[in-house]
This record gives structure tokens, sequence and C-alpha cells, in this order.
């Protein structure tokens, strides 16, 4: 089984011995998230921005629509 406790103190004890070395690892650890999730902000903020003009386009068609229907019967 694991032992959280012993691995927690291994931890605790090595970023008090090399904290240098305990952040460097920590920070490379997480280099390839935050570049993951800085590619998917990216990728949701351009599927928003194309979802909001293709909402704004169906909007215009439907007010130029009915402007055209108000035309005819008058």
């Amino acid at each position: 089984m694991l032992d959280i406790r012993g691995w927690a103190t291994y931890i605790v004890e090595w970023a008090a011995k090399d904290p240098y070395g305990f952040l460097s690892t920590v920070i490379l650890a997480l280099t390839p998230l935050f570049l993951a999730s800085a590619l998917l902000s990216w990728k949701l903020a351009k599927m928003i921005e194309a979802r909001d003009r293709e909402q704004k386009k169906k909007q215009k068609r439907q007010e130029n629509i009915s402007k055209v229907k108000r035309v005819k019967k008058d």
C-alpha cells in the first residue's frame, strides 16, 4: 500500500534541503500543463468568437428577411 506520510515527508525534506532544485523540478513538470492550458484557452476563445460571428450573421439575416416581408405587406 502507498505510504502517503512517508512520501510527503520525503517531499518536504527535499524542498527544505534543495529549494531551487525542488522548484525547478516542479516548474519543469508543470510546464506542459501550462502550455496545454494556454492552447486550449486559445482554441476556446476562437470557437466562441466564431459562434458569436455566426449568431450575428443569422440575426442580421433574420432582420433583413423581416424588413423584406414588411415592405411586401405594404
